[in-house]
């Protein structure tokens, strides 16, 4: 039996975060989630992905949707969120998603649905000892009501808010180190070796608040002429690192057997999930569960 001590934490939870994007990040491009989502009475679905995703901080409002988020642009958020409060409540667009998630697995992933049932009593419990402390998405998230009656809806659930976890700590990070929401973007396209800043701009980054980041990030030696240079792609690695380094308790809550049968069950699978992303959106969405092409040394 491998011990504590033995196991390389940093490599299972970078491993365990791409898996955790792959099980989760399907569902807000799925027409099946839209279409729920629409039959609650909102113009063709439009602002799935935010209303479902922000739907535990509705009641607090757009602007901390907008804070927890991140980088989405605040106008973004407010029609999302708006069309939701409009036409149907927090709790059904969340529930609409959910749907979307059981029947969406038993389709596409099915051999994975009793066994990641199975984890949910031992994700939550992970969750449930975390600390909330400047997470405030992911504490959201852990008081939102469980089902009791779908283990695997529960098991996703969990995985979702564990995740989040990791997404409130990379913007802690970020606003430690003086990154705007911007910056940042730009920095993330680069290192993922995305074109034409297509990361900011798929969140409402216009040219002058990419032309303002450039600025700030070239004052910074991060960027020349444009261009995120190589100083820019290391601090870039440096900040991943750290979010895994920081990012390695959860797993280690989680435990060492309960890790090894999450990835056992959810990396096999995960290609195909990101194809359901391919296939419902495009073959550049959801950055974060796909597999990095680092860019050539600059």
């Amino acid at each position: 039996m491998t011990t504590h001590e033995e196991v390389n934490w940093l490599e299972l939870t970078r491993r365990a975060a791409l898996a955790s994007h792959r099980l989760v990040g399907w569902v807000f491009f799925d027409p099946a989630g839209t279409a729920n989502y629409a039959a609650l009475g909102v113009p063709n679905g439009m602002g799935y992905y935010i209303a479902t995703r922000g739907a535990a901080l509705g009641a607090a409002g757009d602007q901390a949707v907008t804070a927890a988020f991140g980088s989405i642009h605040p106008d973004m958020v407010a029609m999302a969120m708006g069309l939701c409060r409009a036409h149907t409540t927090f709790a059904a667009a969340a529930a609409a998603r959910d749907a979307a998630v059981v029947e969406g697995l038993h389709t596409y992933a099915p051999e994975i649905c009793v066994e990641l049932a199975d984890l949910a009593p031992a994700l939550w419990a992970a969750a449930d000892q975390l600390s909330s402390a400047g997470r405030v998405l992911f504490a959201a998230l852990r008081q939102w009501p469980r089902p009791t009656d779908d283990g695997l809806l529960s098991a996703w659930l969990a995985i979702n808010c564990l995740r989040e976890w990791r997404g409130d700590t990379h913007w802690a990070i970020l606003a430690a180190e003086g990154i705007d929401v911007v910056m940042a973007g730009v920095l993330d396209g680069a290192w993922r070796n995305y074109p034409d800043d297509w990361v900011p701009r798929s969140r409402g980054a216009d040219d002058a608040a990419l032309a303002q980041a450039f600025a700030r990030l070239e004052a910074q030696g991060l960027a020349t002429d444009g261009v995120v240079n190589a100083d820019g792609l290391a601090y870039r690695q440096e900040l991943e690192d750290q979010l895994d380094q920081r990012c390695e308790a959860a797993w280690q809550l989680v435990g060492i057997d309960t890790t090894d049968r999450f990835l056992n069950l959810v990396e096999p699978v995960g290609d195909r999930l990101v194809e359901r992303i391919d296939q419902t959106a495009g073959p550049v969405w959801m950055p974060a569960a796909r597999d990095r092409k680092p860019p050539a040394a600059i």
